[in-house]
């Protein structure tokens, strides 16, 4: 059994900053890459930023140089800063982690979302 859960959510003014944390627990082996993604209403999920093993990482291009995407491995931990927050960044943040159990099954997990709303 492997658990994933978001935290840092909340209302933010336009321009301000909010880091979101993910940390995964349970019966794991290896967390391989991690990943955020933000969804609306109507919309589908949509991949914000993701990182691999050891470091490298990969961004939405609307979000490339005010988000940050970074790991603790020691943790099982993932955390997203957001800074110089707009109006459209406003969604529901899911995490997604790609686990290796202790059971030898590797699979996608997801968090239940955090709301992120941006309004001044």
């Amino acid at each position: 059994q492997v658990q994933v859960v978001e935290s840092g959510g909340g209302l933010v003014q336009p321009g301000g900053s909010l880091r979101l944390s993910c940390v995964a627990s349970g019966n794991i082996l290896v967390t391989n890459n991690l990943a955020w993604f933000r969804q609306t209403p109507g919309q589908e999920r949509d991949l914000v930023a993701e990182i691999f093993r050891p470091t490298s990482t990969e961004y939405k291009e609307s979000v490339k140089g005010r988000f940050t995407i970074s790991r603790d491995d020691a943790k099982n931990a993932v955390h997203l800063e957001m800074n110089n927050r707009k109006p459209e960044d406003t969604a529901v943040y899911y995490c997604r982690g790609n686990i290796l159990t202790g059971t030898l099954e590797r699979k996608y997990y997801w968090g239940q979302g955090t709301q992120v709303t941006v309004s001044s």
